[in-house]
């Protein structure tokens, strides 16, 4: 409906958007026939911050919602400009337990079965056209990190040239990498790359779905430089995952943190329903050669 500004706050909002301050907040809803009120205010100190307002408005029966439930509810994701410490303590969401575990473990061996017999056609088929276009090997194993921060080597089809990180040093991956081989861009583009981490799934180091796991690297450098980053770490990074269905390959810092409000949604609302959500749009995205680099 509009925007009530507080005093003294600084305003990104459309003048014709605002309005005026003429009574009290119950007032202004009674008046605009309002049923909630989305709260996004800088600071919360100083005495401006209208709290008992707000519990008025509570108590008759108008929704009061902070603006990180807000994008939460209608986004699915985290706002990263909004997220302070004391709701991921105080919120609901981030629910670990041995039933969860469980329930999610036997969910894993099931689904990566199935994947691997249904697959295992074109797996075998991926294996020989890599040996005969740039020879041995024919998987890569790369270290990422894991549930709790723990390293790992993950198995991938090798896509990409030999000699593709001279040096040793990592480098994000780019559109239409000159590093990628001619089978590579095919098996990129479908994810077949990313089948041999069913290995990693039964093994118990991967989830089936989970935040995509990053190289030890890039996640120095990203927890440098994004509060929260190391959350994502807190269950077990998937083949596939929520960021991965909702954002575009991500291959820059501004990404890290765009991929990283969806990777804490996941990590905050995670059970089977979502998992099988992921799942179904999984395949519109595969189908669709979307993300892919």
């Amino acid at each position: 409906m509009g925007f009530v500004p507080l005093d003294k706050e600084s305003r990104h909002v459309p003048v014709e958007m605002i309005i005026p301050r003429t009574g009290s907040l119950i007032s202004l809803t009674n008046q605009h026939n309002i049923s909630e009120i989305i709260v996004s205010v800088q600071e919360r100190r100083g005495g401006t911050y209208p709290i008992q307002e707000l519990l008025e408005c509570r108590i008759n029966g108008i929704k009061v919602t902070d603006l990180v439930g807000f994008y939460e509810r209608e986004c699915g994701h985290l706002q990263m400009d909004s997220l302070y410490p004391s709701w991921l303590v105080f919120g609901s969401g981030f629910k670990q337990g041995s039933l969860r575990t469980l329930i999610k473990r036997l969910f894993d061996i099931t689904a990566s079965l199935l994947l691997l017999i249904v697959t295992l056609p074109i797996i075998l088929l991926a294996a020989l056209l890599i040996l005969i276009e740039d020879g041995r090997p024919v998987f890569y194993r790369q270290e990422r990190v894991g549930h709790a921060g723990k390293p790992y080597m993950v198995f991938k089809f090798r896509s990409m040239f030999n000699d593709a990180e001279k040096g040793g040093k990592p480098r994000w991956a780019t559109t239409d990498d000159p590093r990628v081989t001619r089978v590579g861009k095919i098996i990129r583009k479908l994810r077949i790359d990313e089948l041999p981490q069913i290995i990693n799934v039964l093994k118990g180091e991967m989830s089936f779905v989970g935040p995509r796991p990053e190289r030890p690297h890039f996640v120095d450098i990203l927890s440098a430089q994004i509060p929260y980053y190391n959350l994502r770490h807190s269950i077990k990074p998937g083949i596939t995952g929520w960021a991965q269905v909702r954002y575009p390959y991500g291959a820059s810092v501004e990404d890290a943190i765009e991929k990283l409000q969806y990777d804490l949604y996941y990590v905050k609302n995670h059970s089977l329903f979502l998992d099988f959500i992921i799942l179904i749009n999984t395949v519109g995205v595969v189908l669709l050669s979307k993300g892919s680099r």
